[in-house]
C-alpha cells in the first residue's frame, strides 16, 4: 500500500500505463484513436473507434472503460453504466472502472450502488481522488456518535 497520496498517484499512473497497453498493434491503434477523438471532443468519433476496438477485442476491459468514459462525458449514463459493468466483469480490480461506476451510479441516483463501487475502489487504493464521495457508514447501534 502506498504510504501517501503522492506515491499512490505514481502507482496509479503506472497502472493506467498497463491498462492502456492494448493486446496488439491493431487494438492499440483503435484505442489511441478513440482517446485522441475524445481529447478533441469528437465524442461520436471516439465512440465509433472504441466500438470498433470492442468488436475487435471484446475481452480487453479498457476498451469498454474508455467507451464508458465517453458515454459519461456525453451524459449518457445508462450506456456508461452498461459498459462499466462489462469492463468490471473483465477486470474487477480496475480502480478506474470502480470509480467510474461510482460516479455513474451517483449521476443515475443509485446511491447504494455508487457507495459499493466507491468502497471497492477505496479498498484497492485508499488515496483514490473520489474517496471523498464515500460516505462513512452509519454508527452501529450502541456506538457513540
Amino acid at each position: 500500500m502506498a504510504p501517501n497520496e503522492r506515491v499512490a498517484e505514481e502507482f496509479s499512473q503506472q497502472m493506467w500505463e498497463l491498462w492502456t497497453e492494448a493486446p496488439d498493434a491493431t487494438a492499440q491503434a483503435l484505442l489511441d484513436r478513440g482517446m485522441e477523438k475524445r481529447a478533441g471532443f469528437d465524442f461520436l468519433g471516439a465512440i465509433e473507434a472504441l466500438s470498433e476496438l470492442i468488436d475487435y477485442c471484446p475481452t480487453y476491459a479498457e476498451g469498454w472503460n474508455q467507451r464508458a468514459f465517453v458515454h459519461f462525458l456525453r451524459q449518457d449514463f445508462p450506456a456508461a453504466r452498461d459498459d462499466l459493468a462489462q469492463a468490471r466483469s473483465l477486470n474487477p480490480r480496475h480502480v478506474g472502472v470502480l470509480t467510474g461506476q461510482g460516479l455513474t451510479f451517483l449521476a443515475l441516483g443509485q446511491e447504494a450502488e455508487a457507495q459499493d463501487a466507491l468502497a471497492a475502489a477505496v479498498e484497492l487504493n485508499p488515496w483514490v481522488q473520489e474517496r471523498h464521495l464515500l460516505r462513512a457508514p452509519p454508527p452501529k447501534p450502541g456506538e457513540d456518535l
